[in-house]
């Protein structure tokens, strides 16, 4: 008779992939504190050591979801940028700023893991350079809006930390539930305005 194995196998197709899955899945229906690699590698059919392949300890795996969000918010902005060619400033960042809340409505535990101040040192600098890569979209929008003259000049760095604060803010608010989101989602189009034009009478 054959011997049964004790140990759960160690090879999955992708493991990576799929320990990441899962464990977005729990960051949204228990928050962070309850992700466990072992408990991870049980849900994907692995060895409990089969993980540390991939995620050296739990803020590996952080660190490890937090730039795949990056990724996806920045192809969600890239997206929303090719929307609107050649279109008027406010119309372009109101289409930038509809994705943005739109993701962080729909990710709103992943969206606070991104911003999460604690990351290991060997993705800190992986983690700053997406967070630029993210924000080079509406970097190129100032940037241009300064070419064509559809706004002050100066640093285009410093005005996308301003707009990127205040639509952070936003999503905030909706991810603290002081802000219904479609309420949110409908009035947008007032914020960005608000945001370009200022409250100064005209």
């Amino acid at each position: 008779m054959p011997r049964i194995p004790t140990t759960r196998p160690y090879h999955h197709g992708d493991l990576r992939a799929a320990l990441l899955e899962s464990a977005e899945r729990t960051l949204r229906e228990k928050g962070a504190g309850a992700l466990s690699l072992r408990e991870l590698a049980r849900a994907a059919g692995v060895s409990h050591a089969a993980p540390g392949r991939h995620f050296k300890d739990k803020q590996a795996l952080l660190d490890a979801l937090a730039l795949d969000g990056y990724e996806r918010l920045d192809r969600t902005l890239t997206a929303a940028t090719a929307t609107t060619p050649g279109a008027a400033l406010e119309q372009r960042m109101t289409a930038l700023a509809r994705a943005y809340l739109g993701f962080a409505i729909e990710n709103p535990e992943l969206l606070e893991l991104m911003f999460a101040r604690k990351h290991e040192p060997a993705g800190s600098d992986r983690i700053a350079a997406a967070v630029d890569q993210t924000l080079g979209s509406l970097t190129r929008l100032f940037a241009d809006a300064q070419e064509r003259g559809e706004i002050v000049q100066g640093d285009p760095e410093r005005i996308t930390l301003v707009a990127a604060a205040s639509l952070h803010g936003l999503a905030a608010l909706v991810a603290s539930c002081a802000l219904e989101a479609d309420e949110a989602m409908t009035g947008l189009d007032e914020h960005v305005h608000l945001l370009l034009h200022g409250l100064t009478p005209r």
